[in-house]
């Protein structure tokens, strides 16, 4: 029934503003009177809170664990949207004003967030132009992307142009500047289209301990940042897809989540056209499924790498949240994991540590996604997986050794 209610809520929200909005065309009312009124009598505001509390829904979608841990960080899942949401459409949506931030990162997770990546995202708009300067550093990966559209405004995440670092030019200081603008500008160039609202740096470590990030300011081309003075209309707008953000991502994420549970404990290839839709890389190859072990059980994954820039693997929670990669051992790469002598590489998903290498630590979980992704690779193998009681599996490979 509260999925029902809420899922109906949420089409109600949609329905009442395009009714309203029909209604104000009619009557003669401009959308600024329009949102000023709605700000003023608190609609705005009451309208974010009902999008939050639609957002409920997914702690009772079909698939969605029951048990106190999993509803608990689903709760808290649904907060850091929140909190992300704000972040962005409120604090840092102004084009002329723009700020690189960490949207994603430690304490606010979601899409299976890959743990060996550093992400900044920033507004822009396509009728201006922007200069990004940065020192390279030495991290292994560093790759720059406009998109269009987002989560909150409810076009998808479509990308609209990129520019890898490798083919940057450099100064002998290893500094650089990008153009970020619709012509071709500089040397270093990022495209835009009409269509572009976000600029994306994404940043991707083999041994991030070791490795130096890249140094990033960005600036407006043709002067200073003046942001404006904060009008009803961008609060109105802010607010709502703040709302939307945080409804439409958990809902996405809570129906690829009960989908995988279809390939529970196997890794198939993940749809290109889909991911490349909302954000994802298009050189890289993503597997994405379910887990689900029982107290006694491991996952085991094997597969052979291919010839590639990077590859990695990781653990999630049901919501899609990396599991705490500060604190346990739920990720792998192409730098820390172990092959064999013939290249094969076996990950070990346990629930305790068994003294092999590459064990990857549940983190006090029974179930949730995982991800492997394959970097800019020359070909697609498939893992295999197969699931084993832990004790038996380990008496079997001691027995082997001493053979």
């Amino acid at each position: 029934m509260a999925l029902a209610f809420r899922q109906l809520l949420s089409q109600g929200l949609t329905a009442f503003r395009k009714l309203a909005a029909i209604r104000a065309r009619i009557a003669g009312t401009t959308p600024a009177e329009i949102a000023e009124r709605r700000v003023t009598e608190g609609r705005s505001w009451e309208e974010f809170c009902d999008a939050l509390k639609a957002a409920g829904a997914v702690l009772s979608f079909p698939g969605a664990p029951s048990d106190p841990l999993n509803q608990a960080e689903g709760t808290r899942y649904l907060a850091r949207l929140a909190r992300a949401a704000l972040e962005t459409f409120v604090e840092n949506a102004d084009p002329a004003a723009p700020q690189l931030q960490r949207v994603v990162h430690e304490t606010v997770k979601m899409g299976s967030d890959n743990p060996d990546n550093l992400y900044h995202n920033a507004p822009i708009a396509p009728e201006r132009r922007y200069r990004l300067i940065g020192s390279r550093g030495t991290v292994h990966y560093l790759g720059f992307f406009t998109q269009a559209g987002s989560y909150g405004r409810g076009a998808g995440m479509s990308p609209t142009g990129r520019l890898d670092a490798r083919e940057l030019e450099l100064d002998d200081a290893g500094d650089f500047e990008i153009v970020v603008s619709r012509e071709r500008s500089g040397v270093n160039w990022l495209p835009m289209t009409e269509a572009t609202g976000t600029l994306i740096v994404r940043q991707t470590f083999l041994d991030r301990a070791r490795e130096t990030p890249a140094a990033l300011r960005l600036e407006l081309l043709e002067g200073p940042a003046t942001p404006a003075a904060l009008r009803a209309a961008d609060l109105d707008a802010a607010l709502r897809q703040s709302g939307d953000f945080v409804l439409g991502a958990s809902l996405l994420f809570a129906k690829w989540a009960r989908d995988f549970q279809a390939s529970t404990n196997e890794l198939p290839l993940f749809d290109e056209a889909t991911s490349t839709a909302f954000g994802g890389d298009p050189q890289i190859a993503y597997y994405h499924s379910y887990w689900r072990l029982g107290p006694q059980q491991a996952l085991l994954v094997e597969v052979t790498p291919p010839i590639c820039e990077n590859w990695n693997f990781q653990l999630n929670n049901h919501w899609m949240e990396s599991l705490d990669y500060r604190y346990f051992p739920i990720h792998l790469n192409k730098m820390s994991a172990r092959c064999n002598a013939e290249g094969m590489v076996r990950i070990v998903v346990a629930h305790r540590d068994p003294g092999q290498p590459n064990w990857i630590s549940t983190a006090g979980h029974h179930c949730g996604t995982m991800t492997l992704r394959w970097i800019r690779a020359e070909s697609r193998p498939q893992p295999k997986t197969r699931v084993v009681r832990l004790d038996e599996w380990l008496r079997e490979i001691g027995a082997n050794d001493e053979r």
